[in-house]
Protein backbone atom coordinates (compact mmCIF):
# COMPACT_ATOMS: atom_id res chain seq x y z
CA UNK A 1 0.00 0.00 0.00
CA UNK A 2 2.93 2.24 1.00
CA UNK A 3 4.15 1.47 -2.71
CA UNK A 4 1.08 2.38 -4.06
CA UNK A 5 0.47 5.52 -2.57
CA UNK A 6 4.13 7.33 -3.64
CA UNK A 7 3.04 6.24 -6.64
CA UNK A 8 0.18 8.25 -6.74
CA UNK A 9 1.85 10.75 -5.38
CA UNK A 10 4.57 11.38 -8.39
CA UNK A 11 1.88 11.06 -11.17
CA UNK A 12 -0.11 13.95 -8.89
CA UNK A 13 2.97 15.80 -8.99
CA UNK A 14 4.09 15.04 -12.45
CA UNK A 15 0.19 16.28 -13.64
CA UNK A 16 0.85 19.53 -11.77
CA UNK A 17 3.78 19.77 -14.01
CA UNK A 18 2.11 19.55 -17.22
CA UNK A 19 -0.24 21.76 -16.15
CA UNK A 20 2.12 24.31 -15.41
CA UNK A 21 3.46 23.36 -18.97
CA UNK A 22 0.28 23.97 -20.95
CA UNK A 23 -0.41 27.09 -18.94
CA UNK A 24 2.96 28.57 -20.22
CA UNK A 25 2.55 27.32 -23.98
CA UNK A 26 -0.84 28.39 -23.75
CA UNK A 27 0.44 32.30 -22.70
CA UNK A 28 2.73 32.16 -25.21
CA UNK A 29 0.59 31.10 -28.10
CA UNK A 30 -1.48 33.93 -27.04
CA UNK A 31 0.69 36.53 -27.15
CA UNK A 32 1.96 35.31 -30.54
CA UNK A 33 -1.67 35.29 -31.83
CA UNK A 34 -2.08 38.98 -30.49
CA UNK A 35 1.16 39.91 -32.09
CA UNK A 36 0.27 38.51 -35.35
CA UNK A 37 -3.30 40.03 -34.85
CA UNK A 38 -1.71 43.75 -34.15
CA UNK A 39 0.60 43.51 -37.39
CA UNK A 40 -2.17 42.74 -39.54
CA UNK A 41 -4.17 45.34 -37.76
CA UNK A 42 -1.19 47.76 -38.43
CA UNK A 43 -0.41 46.55 -41.64
CA UNK A 44 -4.22 47.49 -42.68
CA UNK A 45 -4.27 51.00 -41.17
CA UNK A 46 -0.97 51.77 -43.04
CA UNK A 47 -2.41 50.69 -46.25
CA UNK A 48 -5.54 52.28 -46.00
CA UNK A 49 -3.90 55.51 -44.85
CA UNK A 50 -1.34 55.36 -48.21
CA UNK A 51 -4.17 54.79 -50.14
CA UNK A 52 -6.39 57.45 -49.15
CA UNK A 53 -2.70 60.09 -49.22
CA UNK A 54 -2.10 58.91 -53.08
CA UNK A 55 -6.37 59.79 -53.66
CA UNK A 56 -6.20 62.89 -52.12
CA UNK A 57 -2.77 64.49 -53.60
CA UNK A 58 -3.49 62.42 -57.06
CA UNK A 59 -6.75 64.75 -57.35
CA UNK A 60 -4.81 67.66 -55.80
CA UNK A 61 -1.98 67.99 -58.14
CA UNK A 62 -4.27 66.61 -61.14
CA UNK A 63 -6.72 69.77 -60.19
CA UNK A 64 -3.96 72.13 -60.39
CA UNK A 65 -2.24 71.24 -63.32
CA UNK A 66 -5.88 71.43 -65.43
CA UNK A 67 -5.85 74.95 -63.94
CA UNK A 68 -2.46 75.61 -65.22
CA UNK A 69 -3.10 74.18 -68.73
CA UNK A 70 -6.96 76.20 -69.01
CA UNK A 71 -5.24 79.57 -67.47
CA UNK A 72 -6.87 80.02 -64.41
CA UNK A 73 -3.65 80.32 -62.51
CA UNK A 74 -0.18 81.05 -63.00
CA UNK A 75 3.24 78.85 -62.53
CA UNK A 76 3.27 81.38 -59.76
CA UNK A 77 -0.16 80.08 -57.58
CA UNK A 78 0.79 76.69 -58.06
CA UNK A 79 1.92 76.03 -54.64
CA UNK A 80 -0.95 77.37 -53.32
CA UNK A 81 -3.83 75.50 -55.52
CA UNK A 82 -2.55 72.53 -53.90
CA UNK A 83 -1.82 73.28 -50.40
CA UNK A 84 -5.30 74.70 -50.14
CA UNK A 85 -6.77 71.11 -52.23
CA UNK A 86 -4.98 69.16 -49.73
CA UNK A 87 -6.28 71.36 -46.62
CA UNK A 88 -9.94 70.83 -48.14
CA UNK A 89 -10.00 67.21 -49.25
CA UNK A 90 -7.89 65.49 -46.55
CA UNK A 91 -10.61 63.90 -44.43
CA UNK A 92 -10.51 61.24 -46.93
CA UNK A 93 -10.28 57.50 -44.70
CA UNK A 94 -8.84 58.39 -41.42
CA UNK A 95 -6.50 61.48 -42.34
CA UNK A 96 -6.72 64.56 -40.75
CA UNK A 97 -6.53 67.83 -42.44
CA UNK A 98 -2.88 69.13 -39.73
CA UNK A 99 -1.46 65.96 -40.80
CA UNK A 100 -0.73 66.34 -43.93
CA UNK A 101 2.18 67.59 -44.76
CA UNK A 102 3.66 69.31 -48.26
CA UNK A 103 7.47 68.61 -48.53
CA UNK A 104 7.99 69.76 -51.92
CA UNK A 105 6.06 71.53 -54.51
CA UNK A 106 8.25 71.28 -58.20
CA UNK A 107 6.98 73.05 -60.95
CA UNK A 108 8.93 72.04 -63.99
CA UNK A 109 8.79 74.97 -66.51
CA UNK A 110 10.70 72.60 -69.21
CA UNK A 111 8.85 69.47 -69.13
CA UNK A 112 5.92 71.37 -68.09
CA UNK A 113 4.85 69.28 -65.21
CA UNK A 114 3.94 69.71 -61.61
CA UNK A 115 5.41 67.25 -58.69
CA UNK A 116 4.03 67.24 -55.10
CA UNK A 117 6.03 64.80 -52.59
CA UNK A 118 4.30 64.62 -49.01
CA UNK A 119 3.54 62.79 -46.33
CA UNK A 120 0.97 61.99 -43.50
CA UNK A 121 2.24 60.60 -39.83
CA UNK A 122 -0.38 57.96 -38.46
CA UNK A 123 -0.84 56.76 -35.05
CA UNK A 124 -0.74 52.89 -34.91
CA UNK A 125 -3.48 51.37 -33.15
CA UNK A 126 -1.04 48.50 -31.81
CA UNK A 127 2.75 48.91 -31.89
CA UNK A 128 4.76 45.95 -31.67
CA UNK A 129 7.84 44.77 -31.09
CA UNK A 130 9.77 48.44 -30.25
CA UNK A 131 7.92 50.04 -32.72
CA UNK A 132 7.23 53.88 -32.26
CA UNK A 133 3.95 54.62 -32.25
CA UNK A 134 4.06 57.00 -34.65
CA UNK A 135 4.45 55.62 -39.16
CA UNK A 136 5.45 57.94 -41.64
CA UNK A 137 3.84 57.40 -44.80
CA UNK A 138 4.45 59.67 -47.96
CA UNK A 139 3.26 59.64 -51.40
CA UNK A 140 3.57 61.58 -54.75
CA UNK A 141 1.98 62.40 -58.07
CA UNK A 142 3.41 63.86 -61.23
CA UNK A 143 1.00 65.78 -63.43
CA UNK A 144 1.35 67.35 -67.20
CA UNK A 145 -0.05 71.21 -67.93
CA UNK A 146 1.68 71.51 -71.24
CA UNK A 147 -0.61 72.42 -74.22
CA UNK A 148 -1.76 68.82 -74.95
CA UNK A 149 -5.19 68.67 -76.52
CA UNK A 150 -8.41 66.43 -76.06
CA UNK A 151 -10.20 64.57 -79.08
CA UNK A 152 -13.20 62.68 -77.86
CA UNK A 153 -15.38 61.23 -80.53
CA UNK A 154 -18.96 59.41 -78.88
CA UNK A 155 -20.52 56.67 -81.02
CA UNK A 156 -24.21 56.65 -79.69
CA UNK A 157 -26.95 54.14 -79.85
CA UNK A 158 -29.95 55.68 -81.92
CA UNK A 159 -31.67 52.25 -83.49
CA UNK A 160 -34.90 51.12 -82.88
CA UNK A 161 -34.78 49.01 -79.39
CA UNK A 162 -33.60 52.83 -78.10
CA UNK A 163 -37.52 54.10 -78.42
CA UNK A 164 -39.09 56.10 -75.78
CA UNK A 165 -37.40 57.06 -71.94
CA UNK A 166 -34.37 55.05 -73.18
CA UNK A 167 -33.46 57.80 -76.22
CA UNK A 168 -34.56 60.89 -73.86
CA UNK A 169 -31.95 59.48 -71.12
CA UNK A 170 -29.41 59.26 -73.65
CA UNK A 171 -29.85 62.79 -75.53
CA UNK A 172 -29.96 64.17 -71.74
CA UNK A 173 -26.68 62.27 -71.07
CA UNK A 174 -24.69 62.71 -73.80
CA UNK A 175 -25.82 66.73 -73.83
CA UNK A 176 -24.11 66.60 -70.07
CA UNK A 177 -21.33 65.09 -71.02
CA UNK A 178 -20.56 67.61 -73.79
CA UNK A 179 -21.23 70.44 -71.33
CA UNK A 180 -17.90 68.34 -69.52
CA UNK A 181 -15.84 68.30 -71.81
CA UNK A 182 -16.15 71.28 -73.12
CA UNK A 183 -16.43 73.42 -70.07
CA UNK A 184 -13.30 74.00 -69.47
CA UNK A 185 -12.31 75.76 -73.05
CA UNK A 186 -11.05 79.24 -71.98
CA UNK A 187 -10.36 80.46 -75.60
CA UNK A 188 -13.27 79.55 -78.24
CA UNK A 189 -10.58 79.96 -80.81
CA UNK A 190 -7.67 77.73 -79.77
CA UNK A 191 -9.99 75.11 -77.65
CA UNK A 192 -8.10 72.76 -75.54
CA UNK A 193 -11.07 70.10 -75.74
CA UNK A 194 -12.98 69.35 -79.03
CA UNK A 195 -15.64 66.25 -79.24
CA UNK A 196 -17.03 64.70 -82.45
CA UNK A 197 -21.02 62.58 -82.30
CA UNK A 198 -21.36 59.43 -84.40
CA UNK A 199 -24.92 58.47 -84.18
CA UNK A 200 -25.47 55.02 -86.00
CA UNK A 201 -28.51 52.49 -86.55
CA UNK A 202 -28.71 50.56 -90.12
CA UNK A 203 -26.36 52.64 -90.87
CA UNK A 204 -24.13 55.98 -90.66
CA UNK A 205 -25.42 59.54 -91.56
CA UNK A 206 -22.55 61.49 -92.69
CA UNK A 207 -23.51 64.60 -93.44
CA UNK A 208 -21.75 67.06 -95.38
CA UNK A 209 -18.87 64.74 -95.69
CA UNK A 210 -20.78 62.57 -97.82
CA UNK A 211 -19.48 63.75 -101.00
CA UNK A 212 -16.13 63.44 -100.92
CA UNK A 213 -16.12 60.26 -98.48
CA UNK A 214 -18.65 57.62 -99.47
CA UNK A 215 -20.08 56.01 -102.63
CA UNK A 216 -23.45 54.87 -103.54
CA UNK A 217 -23.18 51.46 -105.38
CA UNK A 218 -26.12 51.67 -107.65
CA UNK A 219 -25.60 47.70 -109.03
CA UNK A 220 -24.42 44.62 -107.15
CA UNK A 221 -21.55 44.44 -109.68
CA UNK A 222 -20.36 47.61 -107.99
CA UNK A 223 -20.55 45.60 -104.31
CA UNK A 224 -16.52 45.84 -103.70
CA UNK A 225 -13.71 48.39 -102.51
CA UNK A 226 -14.81 51.74 -103.84
CA UNK A 227 -12.25 53.89 -105.86
CA UNK A 228 -10.38 56.80 -104.01
CA UNK A 229 -12.24 60.12 -104.25
CA UNK A 230 -9.53 61.00 -106.23
CA UNK A 231 -10.30 58.36 -108.80
CA UNK A 232 -11.47 59.03 -112.39
CA UNK A 233 -14.60 57.20 -111.21
CA UNK A 234 -16.37 60.17 -109.92
CA UNK A 235 -19.63 59.63 -107.84
CA UNK A 236 -22.59 60.68 -109.70
CA UNK A 237 -24.34 63.61 -107.20
CA UNK A 238 -27.97 62.00 -108.95
CA UNK A 239 -27.04 58.83 -107.98
CA UNK A 240 -26.55 60.25 -103.97
CA UNK A 241 -30.18 59.37 -102.40
CA UNK A 242 -29.02 60.42 -98.97
CA UNK A 243 -25.75 60.63 -97.19
CA UNK A 244 -25.86 57.27 -95.69
CA UNK A 245 -22.63 55.03 -95.20
CA UNK A 246 -21.87 50.89 -94.42
CA UNK A 247 -18.74 49.25 -94.49
CA UNK A 248 -15.44 50.22 -96.47
CA UNK A 249 -14.72 47.05 -98.86
CA UNK A 250 -11.19 45.41 -99.62
CA UNK A 251 -8.36 46.33 -98.00
CA UNK A 252 -9.11 49.11 -96.34
CA UNK A 253 -11.96 47.99 -94.07
CA UNK A 254 -9.99 47.60 -90.98
CA UNK A 255 -7.68 50.76 -91.40
CA UNK A 256 -8.31 54.26 -91.13
CA UNK A 257 -7.13 55.11 -94.25
CA UNK A 258 -8.43 58.62 -95.95
CA UNK A 259 -11.17 58.44 -98.68
CA UNK A 260 -8.54 58.86 -101.04
CA UNK A 261 -7.16 55.37 -100.75
CA UNK A 262 -11.19 54.16 -101.00
CA UNK A 263 -14.41 55.91 -100.26
CA UNK A 264 -16.40 54.16 -98.04
CA UNK A 265 -19.60 52.31 -99.30
CA UNK A 266 -23.42 52.80 -99.14
CA UNK A 267 -24.07 49.44 -100.43
CA UNK A 268 -26.67 48.44 -102.42
CA UNK A 269 -28.37 46.40 -100.39
CA UNK A 270 -29.02 49.17 -97.73
CA UNK A 271 -32.00 50.44 -99.38
CA UNK A 272 -33.17 47.04 -100.47
CA UNK A 273 -32.92 45.81 -96.70
CA UNK A 274 -34.95 48.61 -95.82
CA UNK A 275 -37.90 47.99 -97.52
CA UNK A 276 -37.57 44.45 -97.04
CA UNK A 277 -39.61 42.59 -94.12
CA UNK A 278 -36.71 42.26 -92.17
CA UNK A 279 -35.81 46.05 -92.18
CA UNK A 280 -39.28 46.48 -91.48
CA UNK A 281 -39.54 50.32 -93.38
CA UNK A 282 -37.05 51.36 -90.61
CA UNK A 283 -34.84 54.34 -91.63
CA UNK A 284 -31.90 54.12 -93.80
CA UNK A 285 -29.72 55.59 -91.92
CA UNK A 286 -30.42 58.03 -88.70
CA UNK A 287 -31.79 61.47 -88.77
CA UNK A 288 -28.77 62.41 -87.22
CA UNK A 289 -25.73 63.28 -88.84
CA UNK A 290 -22.38 62.97 -87.59
CA UNK A 291 -20.26 66.33 -86.58
CA UNK A 292 -16.80 66.22 -86.65
CA UNK A 293 -14.52 67.36 -84.26
CA UNK A 294 -15.66 70.86 -82.42
CA UNK A 295 -15.74 73.08 -79.16
CA UNK A 296 -19.54 74.38 -80.38
CA UNK A 297 -21.35 72.45 -77.42
CA UNK A 298 -24.69 74.14 -78.88
CA UNK A 299 -24.13 72.87 -82.44
CA UNK A 300 -23.25 69.33 -80.54
CA UNK A 301 -26.21 69.28 -78.52
CA UNK A 302 -28.58 70.86 -81.38
CA UNK A 303 -27.75 67.15 -82.98
CA UNK A 304 -28.36 65.68 -80.21
CA UNK A 305 -31.37 67.04 -79.17
CA UNK A 306 -32.82 65.81 -82.70
CA UNK A 307 -32.28 62.24 -81.87
CA UNK A 308 -35.01 59.51 -83.58
CA UNK A 309 -34.74 56.11 -82.69
CA UNK A 310 -34.90 53.82 -85.48
CA UNK A 311 -33.42 51.30 -87.50
CA UNK A 312 -31.19 48.06 -86.64
CA UNK A 313 -28.32 48.17 -84.85
CA UNK A 314 -24.91 48.05 -87.24
CA UNK A 315 -22.50 48.50 -84.31
CA UNK A 316 -19.12 48.39 -86.58
CA UNK A 317 -20.47 50.81 -88.74
CA UNK A 318 -20.99 53.53 -85.62
CA UNK A 319 -17.20 52.01 -84.51
CA UNK A 320 -15.44 52.86 -88.02
CA UNK A 321 -16.60 56.18 -88.07
CA UNK A 322 -15.92 57.13 -84.56
CA UNK A 323 -12.61 56.28 -85.75
CA UNK A 324 -12.25 57.97 -89.00
CA UNK A 325 -13.00 60.91 -86.47
CA UNK A 326 -10.11 61.02 -85.03
CA UNK A 327 -7.70 60.16 -87.46
CA UNK A 328 -6.07 62.64 -89.40
CA UNK A 329 -5.99 60.87 -92.38
CA UNK A 330 -9.58 62.15 -92.68
CA UNK A 331 -8.81 65.71 -92.12
CA UNK A 332 -8.75 66.73 -96.19
CA UNK A 333 -12.33 66.52 -96.25
CA UNK A 334 -13.16 68.14 -93.30
CA UNK A 335 -13.04 72.23 -92.68
CA UNK A 336 -10.02 73.08 -90.92
CA UNK A 337 -11.39 73.44 -86.95
CA UNK A 338 -12.48 69.90 -87.53
CA UNK A 339 -9.40 68.27 -88.45
CA UNK A 340 -8.30 65.94 -85.91
CA UNK A 341 -4.36 66.27 -84.71
CA UNK A 342 -2.26 64.58 -86.30
CA UNK A 343 -1.07 61.83 -83.62
CA UNK A 344 1.87 62.74 -81.00
CA UNK A 345 1.41 61.67 -77.46
CA UNK A 346 3.18 64.66 -76.36
CA UNK A 347 0.79 67.08 -77.57
CA UNK A 348 -2.94 64.85 -78.03
CA UNK A 349 -5.03 62.22 -76.52
CA UNK A 350 -7.44 60.53 -78.38
CA UNK A 351 -10.62 58.79 -76.64
CA UNK A 352 -13.26 56.92 -78.43
CA UNK A 353 -16.79 56.39 -76.09
CA UNK A 354 -18.83 53.60 -77.69
CA UNK A 355 -22.40 53.36 -76.60
CA UNK A 356 -24.95 50.73 -77.11
CA UNK A 357 -27.84 49.12 -75.64
CA UNK A 358 -27.62 45.92 -77.98
CA UNK A 359 -26.11 43.19 -79.44
CA UNK A 360 -24.35 44.41 -82.94
CA UNK A 361 -26.58 42.27 -85.47
CA UNK A 362 -26.75 43.67 -89.32
CA UNK A 363 -23.89 43.77 -92.20
CA UNK A 364 -23.90 44.26 -95.39
CA UNK A 365 -20.47 43.85 -96.72
CA UNK A 366 -20.54 40.07 -96.35
CA UNK A 367 -24.26 39.59 -97.27
CA UNK A 368 -25.15 38.39 -101.02
CA UNK A 369 -28.76 38.90 -100.57
CA UNK A 370 -31.48 41.16 -98.68
CA UNK A 371 -32.25 38.27 -95.93
CA UNK A 372 -28.63 37.82 -94.95
CA UNK A 373 -28.00 40.73 -94.08
CA UNK A 374 -28.82 39.97 -90.54
CA UNK A 375 -26.07 37.74 -89.14
CA UNK A 376 -27.23 34.17 -89.86
CA UNK A 377 -25.30 31.00 -89.37
CA UNK A 378 -22.15 30.97 -91.80
CA UNK A 379 -21.67 34.92 -91.76
CA UNK A 380 -18.73 36.51 -89.51
CA UNK A 381 -20.87 37.91 -86.64
CA UNK A 382 -20.74 42.19 -86.63
CA UNK A 383 -19.35 42.20 -83.61
CA UNK A 384 -16.22 40.21 -84.79
CA UNK A 385 -15.87 43.28 -87.26
CA UNK A 386 -16.34 45.51 -84.20
CA UNK A 387 -13.72 43.85 -82.63
CA UNK A 388 -10.85 44.20 -85.48
CA UNK A 389 -11.65 47.89 -85.51
CA UNK A 390 -11.23 48.07 -82.25
CA UNK A 391 -8.09 46.14 -82.13
CA UNK A 392 -6.76 48.05 -84.85
CA UNK A 393 -8.20 51.61 -83.21
CA UNK A 394 -6.37 50.85 -79.66
CA UNK A 395 -2.96 49.86 -81.76
CA UNK A 396 -2.93 53.52 -83.26
CA UNK A 397 -2.89 55.18 -79.73
CA UNK A 398 -6.56 55.58 -78.73
CA UNK A 399 -8.24 54.89 -76.14
CA UNK A 400 -11.73 53.39 -75.73
CA UNK A 401 -14.32 53.34 -73.05
CA UNK A 402 -17.75 51.64 -73.69
CA UNK A 403 -20.78 51.99 -72.04
CA UNK A 404 -23.76 49.17 -72.21
CA UNK A 405 -27.20 50.61 -71.38
CA UNK A 406 -29.75 48.32 -70.04
CA UNK A 407 -27.99 45.59 -72.14
CA UNK A 408 -29.60 41.82 -71.95
CA UNK A 409 -27.41 40.14 -73.95
CA UNK A 410 -23.96 38.48 -73.38
CA UNK A 411 -22.96 38.74 -76.89
CA UNK A 412 -23.30 42.70 -76.90
CA UNK A 413 -21.34 42.98 -73.08
CA UNK A 414 -18.53 40.99 -74.27
CA UNK A 415 -18.02 42.68 -77.05
CA UNK A 416 -17.65 45.97 -75.50
CA UNK A 417 -15.07 44.84 -72.83
CA UNK A 418 -13.45 43.37 -75.67
CA UNK A 419 -13.46 47.10 -77.63
CA UNK A 420 -12.55 48.35 -74.76
CA UNK A 421 -9.01 49.49 -73.64
CA UNK A 422 -7.16 47.77 -70.53
CA UNK A 423 -8.17 49.08 -66.98
CA UNK A 424 -5.46 51.30 -65.25
CA UNK A 425 -5.72 51.53 -61.41
CA UNK A 426 -8.63 52.71 -60.73
CA UNK A 427 -10.15 53.60 -64.09
CA UNK A 428 -12.55 51.98 -65.43
CA UNK A 429 -13.07 51.20 -69.39
CA UNK A 430 -16.54 49.08 -69.62
CA UNK A 431 -19.45 50.86 -67.84
CA UNK A 432 -23.11 49.06 -67.67
CA UNK A 433 -25.77 51.34 -66.92
CA UNK A 434 -29.52 50.07 -66.18
CA UNK A 435 -31.23 53.57 -65.85
CA UNK A 436 -30.93 57.22 -67.08
CA UNK A 437 -29.42 57.94 -63.80
CA UNK A 438 -26.38 55.50 -64.32
CA UNK A 439 -26.07 56.14 -68.44
CA UNK A 440 -25.08 59.88 -67.31
CA UNK A 441 -23.31 59.04 -64.09
CA UNK A 442 -21.49 56.13 -66.53
CA UNK A 443 -20.49 59.72 -68.87
CA UNK A 444 -19.77 61.75 -66.37
CA UNK A 445 -17.40 59.18 -65.03
CA UNK A 446 -15.79 59.05 -68.17
CA UNK A 447 -15.63 62.75 -68.85
CA UNK A 448 -13.54 63.04 -65.41
CA UNK A 449 -11.12 59.98 -66.16
CA UNK A 450 -10.37 61.19 -69.43
CA UNK A 451 -9.64 64.40 -67.72
CA UNK A 452 -7.20 62.78 -65.72
CA UNK A 453 -5.72 60.34 -68.07
CA UNK A 454 -4.71 63.09 -69.95
CA UNK A 455 -2.85 65.20 -66.97
CA UNK A 456 -1.24 62.52 -65.29
CA UNK A 457 2.10 61.48 -65.96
Amino acid sequence: MRNYGGLVHAVGVFARHRGGNFAVLFSLAASVLALAVGFSVNISQLYSARSSLQGVVDAAVTSTARDLTIGVIKEADANASVQAFLDANSQAGILQADQIVMDRLTVNRTAKTVQADVHVDVGLYFPIFGMENMKRVAASTTALYSDRTIEVAMMLDVTGSMAGQKIEDLKAAASNAVDSFLGNNRDPSEPRVRVSIVPYANSVNTGSLAASSVYVETEASQRKQAPGNTSAQPVSASARPDNCATERKGADQYSDAGPDSSMVNRDYLLSLFVRSPQGGGTATCPVAAVVPLTANADALKNVIDDFVASGGTAGHIGVQWTWYMLSENWGSVMKASERPARMDPKKVAKYAILMTDGEFNLSYFDANSVDKVYNNAGKEPTRTAAKTLCAAMRAKGIEIFTIGFNLNEPNAEATLKDCASTDSGSIKHFYQAATGAELNNAFQTIARNIETLALTK
